[in-house]
């Protein structure tokens, strides 16, 4: 029977792009309508913050994941077609260079001639890609599916403190909203931490601490001009 392994390298790209966006959507817009309320602003000026931010964010998001992502996928393409080049023009010197990589990984001088003989003679280009430039399929870079992750989960971590915000009003309003994205931050970072195999509590502490540091200083923020304008 084939013994079949799960890896979470194949995660990593959408992983990254989602828990970037929620956290982003979770702690900037309730960061934004907590800045508002304590600068005295009415509910309905919070919530049209909130809605803004939501909005602004998720365009925002897409918008530097898609570029960020594509200038990887465009700096891996051009190290590919030079790799292309550099096959076709000497094959036996990228011959010699990827067994110097075997050797170098601790294969002895005869076997590692064999194993990169064989993978060139297979996939010259995907064994140089892999071995040389350390790009793999699991790892390669996608825009779009990095901005769509991004702009998804920013949108929807935003909409969790606006969710609170109808709900809740008078005084205790900027209690509820940072009480409960602290608790959300808190459970992303718990689910994103189980999802990559890293210990739950140290990404649910991690995510929680700097989300609470950005809505203290925001607030704070919002209570100095508020009291000055």
């Amino acid at each position: 029977m084939r013994h079949i392994e799960r890896h979470r390298t194949s995660r990593i790209g959408w992983l990254r792009a989602a828990v970037l966006g929620a956290n982003d959507g979770i702690v900037s817009t309730a960061s934004l309508m907590l800045g508002v309320a304590a600068a005295h602003a009415s509910q309905q000026t919070i919530m049209v913050t909130g809605i803004a931010g939501l909005v602004a964010g998720a365009m925002s998001m897409a918008a530097g994941e898609y570029v960020s992502v594509h200038s990887q996928a465009d700096t891996e393409n051009a190290d590919l077609a030079r790799e292309k080049a550099e096959l076709a023009a000497d094959p036996e010197a990228e011959n010699r260079e990827l067994t110097a990589i075997y050797v170098g990984r601790g294969l002895d001088q005869h076997l590692a001639q064999q194993v990169a003989a064989q993978l060139m003679t297979h996939d010259a280009l995907g064994a140089h890609a892999r071995d040389e430039l350390g790009i793999s399929e699991a790892l390669s870079a996608r825009p779009v599916q990095a901005a769509l992750a991004s702009a998804a989960s920013f949108a929807v971590g935003a909409a969790l403190p606006l969710v609170v915000a109808v709900f809740a009003s008078g005084a205790g309003l900027s209690w509820w909203i940072s009480g409960t994205s602290l608790v959300f931050l808190a459970l992303l970072g718990a689910i994103a931490a189980r999802a990559g195999g890293a210990s739950p509590l140290t990404g649910a502490w991690r995510v929680t601490f700097w989300g609470a540091l950005a809505m203290i200083i925001t607030a704070g923020v919002g209570a100095v001009f508020g009291t000055t304008v």
